[in-house]
């Protein structure tokens, strides 16, 4: 087991605007906190099976990426435990449902199932060609990073 107790995951993919907003928390999240202990900020790209070892080395598991749920662009949504499981599997899915499910089923036939796991997601507007985020989500870059923040302080309360 890491040092690290939490993955803080970001995907997506930078080349179509608002698809790589994980990344781009991360980035943000790094700069802000370059030496956080326990902490682990890693960057997904479109997300692979081998991330699986990065899964398996941590205690507990953040996603942020891009998720569609009907809310206005920019939207910043939580989805902690067994909520964002429920939203994996619905009908309102992330840009990288698939994927994620996927390393997701990985961890839990290998028995690395994080117990505490979440989604911050950012409701996107554009989907399009380039390497910028639309206005909307630029302005909520930060309030994902609070967000990812808010849940590694919690946990870190609860041992």
């Amino acid at each position: 087991m890491s040092t690290s107790r939490t993955l803080v995951l970001g995907i997506g993919n930078t080349l179509l605007t608002d698809e790589g907003v994980g990344v781009h928390v991360i980035t943000l999240l790094k700069q802000r906190y370059p030496r956080l202990e326990e902490v682990t900020f890693l960057d997904g790209g479109t997300l692979s099976f081998s991330l699986a070892g990065d899964l398996a080395e941590h205690q507990r598991l953040i996603v942020v990426d891009a998720a569609h749920t009907g809310s206005e662009p920019g939207t910043v949504v939580c989805y902690e435990g067994e909520e964002m499981d429920h939203y994996l599997r619905g009908n309102r899915k992330s840009v990288h449902e698939v994927g994620l499910s996927d390393l997701l089923d990985i961890a839990k036939l290998s028995d690395h199932y994080p117990g505490q796991r979440a989604l911050v997601g950012i409701e996107p507007s554009s989907m399009d060609w380039g390497e910028m985020v639309s206005e909307p989500v630029a302005q909520s870059l930060a309030l994902a990073a609070d967000a990812v923040m808010a849940l590694i302080t919690r946990w870190s309360r609860l041992g």
